[in-house]
């Protein structure tokens, strides 16, 4: 067995350290936010009657930005919506498949309508759809009740929430720098590097066959993180993405190589699912690694990576990981073993708006990502919502309005649809096109054992459009 001596201060702890000290530096103001919330809590909307809420459609539309956003809004009969995203660049038909599973339901039973789909959601486009229907679901119970989102996962311990920013790489480390600061002059006070190992293929034995970085171009990485470093100085924290398909040895190879510069964290070395590959990397180096935007469940995909404690931080995504309700599970977890939280997020302004609900309760959070730095109408794509979202410090603020607390601004979406129309009609999802069979009627039998055709509250065993046979 291999021990490592212990740092007198590393970053890794460093940044769990910071995780707890927001922590408790929430408790101090935490009767503050408590009586902040009591004086923002709405009445319940008086056009909805909660106990006779259905879901009666699912719609969406996409709007085409630096990624693909795709929006849905589940509608109910009482004329309350709510908004929800799938992950960038995913499909809506994901979400539509399951709206005979989701029609009739109260949106209320947030954790029951849940439970009737997960068994059709795996790691993939399927979960962004269970995360987008999840988010809805918040958005539509914070109107009927007349509470922020935030006020239905938990207590408020943040009002305002660090932001970093993503920025696309450059083979030239001055060219690349002069990006950088750029962002901070923006007022960003968190950044990401995009650190392709092809911005140095074309160096001479910089590359192998295998498109993996050699030590030549190790080296020639390093530059331009040091060419980032010169531009926005040694104080900012600095993260790097991007490296390309590693195995476990070349991502230790790089993950060395990358110590001297104090990175906050290396992102994405290798798949998310494989928690021995990333243990092996996190203890054979100092720099802090992390991974999860591309996980879905805290069973299916968090649990061994935290009990394993593989990676020195988290990164799930909250249109892709689970939506709001999983991916508290998976932070609070998260917290209970000492390990921070930092929110991946390149979506629009609904999936940023639900994300900082979310952090708005995290005891471990660090920072949430922002991926639009470079799309001048992207907050105005919707409106409720205070504006700027993002504020001229890199801070975003959390709304205390109900539900999400946003709607999106119709005529500025319809100048950026992917496709023609305004959350058209999706009847032909109107049957099952995964699972069992529609809700009834069927032959059941009654309260008093008489078998009776027609409804009844279970689910149905057998649809169709006129009686069956009776059993003989």
């Amino acid at each position: 067995m291999r021990f490592r001596a212990a740092a007198p201060m590393s970053r890794r702890s460093l940044l769990r350290a910071a995780a707890n000290w927001t922590a408790l530096g929430s408790l101090f103001t935490l009767s503050k936010e408590r009586a902040s919330a009591q004086a923002l809590s709405r009445p319940p909307n008086k056009f909805s009657a909660p106990s006779n809420l259905k879901i009666t459609d699912i719609r969406g539309l996409t709007i085409a930005s630096n990624y693909d956003y795709p929006i849905i809004r589940l509608d109910t009969n009482q004329g309350v919506h709510g908004l929800g995203e799938i992950f960038c660049n995913d499909i809506l038909n994901q979400a539509f498949i399951l709206k005979s599973h989701l029609v009739g339901r109260n949106p209320l039973e947030i954790e029951n309508v849940l439970a009737g789909i997960r068994r059709f959601t795996t790691q993939g486009p399927s979960s962004g759809a269970y995360s987008a229907i999840d988010i809805a679901l918040h958005d539509i119970a914070g109107k009927v009740y007349g509470v922020p989102v935030w006020r239905l996962l938990g207590n408020k311990l943040r009002s305002r929430l660090r932001l970093y920013c993503d920025t696309t790489g450059h083979s030239d480390p001055k060219i690349y720098g002069q990006r950088m600061l750029r962002r901070k002059q923006q007022g960003f006070t968190f950044f990401k590097m995009d650190l392709y190992t092809d911005l140095v293929e074309g160096k001479p034995g910089a590359v192998d066959e295998n498109s993996v970085a050699t030590e030549r171009g190790l080296k020639h990485l390093c530059e331009i993180i040091q060419g980032v470093r010169d531009a926005i100085g040694w104080e900012m924290p600095l993260a790097a993405d991007h490296f390309g398909r590693l195995t476990v040895n070349d991502a230790i190879r790089y993950a060395r190589a990358f110590e001297p510069y104090h990175l906050a964290w290396a992102e994405d070395f290798i798949s998310p699912k494989d928690w021995r590959g990333y243990k092996q990397i996190t203890e054979a180096t100092t720099t802090p690694t992390l991974t999860g935007e591309g996980l879905f469940g805290f069973e299916e995909g968090f649990q061994d990576l935290l009990e394993n404690r593989a990676v020195d931080l988290i990164h799930p995504d909250v249109v892709n990981s689970g939506g709001l309700l999983e991916c508290k599970r998976i932070c609070d977890y998260a917290a209970s073993q000492g390990i921070p939280a930092a929110i991946h997020m390149a979506n629009s302004p609904v999936g940023q708006v639900a994300s900082a609900h979310l952090c708005a309760t995290l005891r471990n959070f660090v920072v949430l990502e922002f991926h639009a730095v470079d799309i001048p109408w992207w907050e105005d794509i919707v409106t409720g919502v205070s504006k700027p979202i993002v504020e001229k410090d890199g801070y975003q603020s959390v709304p205390d309005a109900p539900g999400l607390g946003l709607e999106l601004n119709e005529d500025v979406v319809k100048k950026h649809l992917r496709h023609p129309g305004y959350f058209e009609p999706t009847t032909k999802f109107d049957e099952p096109m995964v699972g069992g069979h529609a809700r009834g009627p069927y032959w059941h039998l009654d309260a008093e054992g008489k078998l009776v055709y027609g409804m009844d509250e279970h689910t149905a065993t057998r649809p169709t459009s006129a009686p069956p046979p009776s059993p003989r």
